[in-house]
């Protein structure tokens, strides 16, 4: 990653994780995605410039107590600036990778933390190398932490994910945040048992990314977008987990919460574009989702192959048109 980008990281550092009520800072994130999209410095300095207004100053600093278990404050929405502390201090006694492989399997149960940008910010932080802004994302990621319900404990029957998908519950709701929505539907009658069925194999994760795909090319829906981004960020962490199965059953359940919440009805999905102009669009565009979205899809293509990553690209580009 450029210079460039780690300097903008630095300034970055100077914003709270979330701004107007609730809404989650997506500059580092954004940025990562543009600069592996090959954006120039002087872009990269032009989107910090402009998205940066609309963010509000972190909180001041707080110590995180010693002694104090680390997992103590999951989800408590005071506690980034205490979070951030601590891992800043842990990171400086430990590499990224012995951190990631401690802190990950605690943190995967709640991976549906602030409609996935804990984890998807956290898997930018790594490919970044940033160790300033991996300590933040794993701050908001515990602070955000979204418990989920006990799944029963019984023989998971099928990996058909596609017979699952048609028998999880449509939750409807006005909530305007996705992670409301996503709580709600998590607890809807019926759900932990649907999600106990699935087989979860090395498999599961790119079956998840295809179809919150297809859903995304067919409806261009605003949360299934978030399915396609966060099994990107699944993919780039689970390297760094020493036992994937049990994490990618916690995402499942999220994924299960999201793709309910979503609502999402299938129509035509857009045509297919060549990759340089999707990330000629991506480039030229101030929306953080669609420069993601893109950079998310183009990684998927990359190691899973397939057309449905176009098509999902392509439906954000021209809904943005």
């Amino acid at each position: 990653m450029t210079t460039k980008l780690h300097q903008l990281l630095d300034e970055a550092a100077r914003f709270d994780v979330e701004f107007h009520g609730g809404l989650s800072n997506h500059l580092p994130m954004a940025l990562g995605a543009l600069a592996a999209l090959g954006a120039s410095d002087s872009h990269l300095e032009r989107y910090f410039e402009g998205y940066a207004p609309k963010l509000d100053a972190a909180p001041p600093a707080q110590a995180w107590p010693a002694g104090d278990a680390w997992v103590s404050r999951f989800g408590d929405r005071t506690a980034w600036p205490a979070y951030r502390d601590l891992f800043a201090q842990w990171l400086g006694h430990e590499d990224r990778a012995s951190v990631l492989a401690q802190v990950l399997p605690q943190l995967m149960p709640g991976c549906g933390a602030a409609a996935f940008h804990g984890l998807i910010r956290t898997a930018y932080a790594v490919n970044a190398q940033h160790d300033g802004e991996l300590a933040d994302a794993l701050a908001y990621w515990s602070r955000a932490f979204m418990r989920m319900p006990a799944v029963p404990v019984r023989a998971r029957t099928t990996p058909d994910l596609a017979k699952l998908m048609a028998a999880l519950p449509q939750v409807s709701g006005e909530a305007p945040l996705i992670s409301a929505r996503m709580r709600a539907a998590a607890v809807t009658r019926g759900m932990p048992a649907v999600v106990a069925r699935l087989r979860i194999d090395d498999a599961s994760l790119q079956a998840l990314a295809r179809h919150a795909a297809a859903l995304y090319a067919a409806s261009g829906d605003f949360t299934v977008l978030h399915l396609v981004t966060s099994a990107h960020a699944v993919r780039e962490l689970l390297p760094f987990v020493d036992e994937p199965l049990p994490a990618l059953r916690h995402y499942w359940q999220a994924y299960a919460a999201g793709w309910a919440a979503s609502g999402a009805q299938r129509g035509t999905a857009a045509a297919p574009m060549p990759w340089a102009e999707l990330v000629d669009a991506a480039l030229a565009s101030e929306d953080e989702h669609l420069i993601k979205l893109v950079h998310s899809c183009r990684e998927h293509e990359r190691v899973y192959g397939g057309d449905e990553w176009q098509l999902a690209a392509a439906r954000a580009v021209r809904d943005a048109a």
